[in-house]
């Protein structure tokens, strides 16, 4: 493949983005690698998080939707007993007054609640955009609105640790699902508050973490051999 003729590149690529950029500025750096600049990417991972990140290059674009169908699986760390504006890192936690720390069969039954077909507001800070307008553009300039609660497909939350103040939770969700939501929404309901302290996606679809390119090691030559053609990437969406 001649990395520099645009009609020759066409595909997705599985890569591994790091906590402190955006999605956006990581997938623009393979403009560079595949001399092309018709790139995007399937589901926006949030600056403070790391994880899967596929990009779509060329013809791949088409495949944007079909990837964000897919099921995702995340693993995250919530910090109990605080909040803030943007439930995550990006704002310094505020402390909320807990008289007694929930016990851990009471986090077992808040989180029980949250799985299955839920109604989720998105965050305020979120992409999502509200009369044209991005809502973090709006929460940004004091302007928040609320966005409508929305169906959203939660396959299962698997408690994997739980000490005061920190909740590690495995979760397996659909498209659309924020966990900054889920985070904000079962500090509401164990009346404590809380707040993503750290996110990772593992996996979308049956695209791995432990496939993934991660550009701050790997060569050129490397990331342009992990382009997984439109053919290839589309059987492995449909599956067996």
């Amino acid at each position: 493949m001649n990395a520099l003729d645009p009609n020759a590149v066409a595909g997705i690529v599985n890569l591994y983005k790091p906590r402190g950029r955006t999605s956006a500025q990581y997938v623009y750096r393979l403009r560079g690698i595949f001399g092309i600049r018709k790139i995007g990417h399937a589901g926006t991972l949030d600056p403070f998080a790391d994880g899967v990140l596929l990009a779509c290059l060329g013809r791949g674009t088409k495949l944007v939707e079909s990837l964000m169908g897919l099921g995702k699986h995340y693993q995250t760390t919530l910090r109990l007993g605080v909040t803030n504006a943007t439930f995550d890192t990006e704002r310094p936690f505020d402390p909320v007054d807990v008289a007694v720390p929930p016990t851990t069969e009471q986090v077992a039954e808040a989180v029980a609640r949250f799985v299955g077909d839920v109604e989720q507001v998105p965050p305020a800070f979120s992409a999502v955009k509200i009369d044209g307008v991005p809502s973090y553009k709006l929460a940004a300039q004091g302007r928040a609105r609320t966005k409508p609660a929305r169906r959203v497909r939660i396959e299962r939350i698997d408690v994997t640790d739980y000490r005061w103040p920190h909740l590690s939770l495995e979760i397996r969700c659909g498209r659309g699902t924020y966990i900054r939501a889920i985070s904000r929404d079962l500090g509401r309901a164990l009346g404590c508050g809380a707040c993503c302290q750290a996110l990772s996606r593992l996996s979308v679809g049956p695209f791995c973490l432990a496939d993934a390119v991660n550009l701050e090691e790997a060569t050129p030559e490397s990331v342009r051999s992990a382009l997984i053609s439109v053919p290839e990437a589309l059987r492995r969406i449909r599956g067996p």
